[in-house]
């Protein structure tokens, strides 16, 4: 027989075990919580990037009897079709909202569009609007835009001599480094998926030589505008050391920089804004500034404006939106259309002549150059953006392609990422399409142009709202306009309206493209000598020089 006997635990062993019992359950909790940590970290870099990747928008969509599908998109890199202007700003602090978004005193289209950008302040509107009274409110707005794109082409100077300097000083602020060539340093940290992202700063910021492609070839990046820009200020004839001999003062921030370096990070919106506040505060303890409260003074960014007007995302900062920053001229890649001081330059190309013969080579070889397609486009689609073309046009392309009158290279994965391959495209193609893609500008739109090929535009902010001083107010001289809500509703058909499009008018408008366009596109080689023609930045610079004469 077993006898079982139950003896009574002692103290110290129940103190023992309960003691074991708490180490176990300490073990069992710990242990798991570098895996719970690690697992929300990637959930978070999952979120983070997938939101930069993509451009995640928010959509806002009314339908009643006055506001037929209506849509407005805020986020943090908007994909804007029409961006919302504020028609009667004078009297925007007066109007009372109700909470149906109508109001008494203003259209329904003010009344929605205040009540929404209450929230969301970079709300844009992306819809067909079916009212009347609305239409002519957007009417009035593209009346704006047009208004303000004439007066800054009164801007525009018919100098064209660089060395005589008399009157035209340019004063170059020397910023603590930490405005800019300390952002520059971070260029290692500012791309998470790419070890090679600094090379771009190579050669001034032109990047590495391309030889295989030409003469004064080079892998630019489309954000390196800051610093070429300032690389050729600094080199400037007209340049000043004396503030009292300064007609323009420009401010050498790199603020796409600035964002850049914060974007792949989990940092505030208040250590987003830090550099820029810094830089306010710098620049009211100077005299130059407080003068003029700015109006003589330039920036010159190199992301789109919008990246620079924060709302209530995490994208950017909020340095445009700074009541301090009202008054200066702003150059950018891309402007916001209702603010007269935003002026639109040129994407930086892969080209950067060094010298006129350069630039006369490069445009006979594209005179030259045996067009095998009629119809290209170099892009990728838009899946999560119905109402993006984009996959209208691959279709349509893709359609045609076995003619060989339209060829697509998908930059989806990495297509697009050597450049020549995009050159090569282009200086084979008699048109390119060049559809709005996460915003309305293209740096591809001047790719096509250098490469002689006729770009074809669907949004009038992608390019003839944009370029004042850089493009004809006539835009039939160097481009095709296709509706894009015609492509949308299927009431066109691109390839072949293309392809009506006799050889004599394609052979003119390439000339006007390659000749008379072409050398005011690019920005030189830093180092370069120009006597025939002026690139770029040397139209910008007298162009701004004629903008602040009209201050006095």
């Amino acid at each position: 027989m077993t006898i079982s006997i139950a003896k009574k635990k002692s103290k110290s062993t129940k103190k023992l075990e309960s003691n074991q019992s708490c180490e176990s359950l300490f073990f069992k909790v710990f242990h798991r919580i570098p895996i719970v940590i690690f697992v929300l970290t990637l959930i978070f870099i999952w979120s983070s990037s997938t939101t930069v990747i993509t451009r995640n928008v928010v959509r806002v969509c009314v339908s009643s009897r006055k506001l037929t599908n209506l849509c407005l998109s805020a986020g943090t890199h908007p994909n804007i079709e029409f961006p919302a202007p504020d028609v009667n700003p004078s009297s925007r602090d007066s109007v009372n909202v109700s909470n149906d978004g109508n109001n008494s005193s203003a259209s329904p289209m003010e009344g929605f569009v205040d009540a929404v950008r209450e929230e969301h302040p970079g709300a844009i509107i992306r819809a067909n609007i079916g009212n009347d009274k609305v239409d002519g409110e957007i009417e009035n707005a593209k009346k704006v835009v047009e208004e303000y794109v004439q007066m800054q082409r009164s801007w525009t100077s018919e100098y064209r001599d660089q060395a005589a300097c008399d009157g035209r000083g340019i004063y170059v602020y020397d910023l603590p480094s930490k405005f800019n060539k300390d952002l520059v340093g971070q260029c290692g940290d500012m791309m998470p998926w790419s070890n090679h992202f600094c090379s771009y700063f190579d050669n001034e910021a032109l990047g590495e030589a391309m030889p295989e492609v030409g003469k004064g070839w080079y892998r630019t990046h489309q954000y390196s505008l800051e610093i070429i820009f300032h690389t050729r200020v600094l080199k400037h004839p007209c340049r000043v050391y004396n503030e009292d001999e300064a007609k323009l003062f420009y401010v050498p921030f790199y603020g796409g920089l600035d964002i850049l370096r914060w974007h792949f990070k989990n940092v505030s919106n208040d250590v987003k804004d830090s550099l820029s506040v810094e830089l306010m505060k710098w620049l009211e303890s100077r005299k130059p500034w407080v003068k003029n409260s700015g109006k003589d003074h330039v920036f010159v960014l190199g992301k789109i404006s919008w990246d620079f007007r924060r709302a209530n995302g995490s994208w950017g900062t909020r340095l445009l939106d700074f009541e301090q920053m009202q008054n200066p001229i702003k150059l950018l890649i891309e402007r916001q259309p209702w603010h007269l001081n935003d002026i639109g330059i040129p994407h930086p190309t892969y080209f950067h002549p060094r010298s006129d013969d350069d630039l006369l080579n490069w445009q006979l070889k594209m005179i030259r150059s045996r067009r095998k397609s009629l119809v290209s486009f170099a892009g990728a689609a838009r899946p999560d953006q119905p109402e993006n073309i984009r996959s209208i046009l691959i279709n349509r392309c893709s359609s045609h392609s076995d003619s060989g009158t339209c060829t697509f290279q998908n930059c989806s994965s990495g297509g697009c990422d050597h450049p020549k391959s995009v050159i090569d495209l282009f200086s084979e193609s008699e048109f390119c399409l060049q559809p709005p893609g996460d915003s309305p500008t293209r740096k591809s739109v001047f790719d096509s142009l250098v490469s002689g090929c006729i770009p074809v535009l669907f949004d009038p902010f992608t390019a003839y709202y944009q370029y004042p001083w850089h493009l004809p107010e006539d835009h039939t001289k160097f481009s095709v306009f296709i509706d894009q809500d015609e492509v949308r509703q299927m009431k066109v058909n691109v390839i072949e309206k293309l392809m009506n499009i006799s050889r004599k008018e394609r052979e003119n408008m390439r000339r006007y493209i390659v000749y008379e366009l072409l050398p005011e596109l690019v920005y030189a080689d830093p180092n370069s000598q120009l006597d025939k023609f002026q690139d770029a930045f040397s139209v910008t610079i007298n162009n701004l020089f004629e903008r602040v004469s009209k201050l006095d």
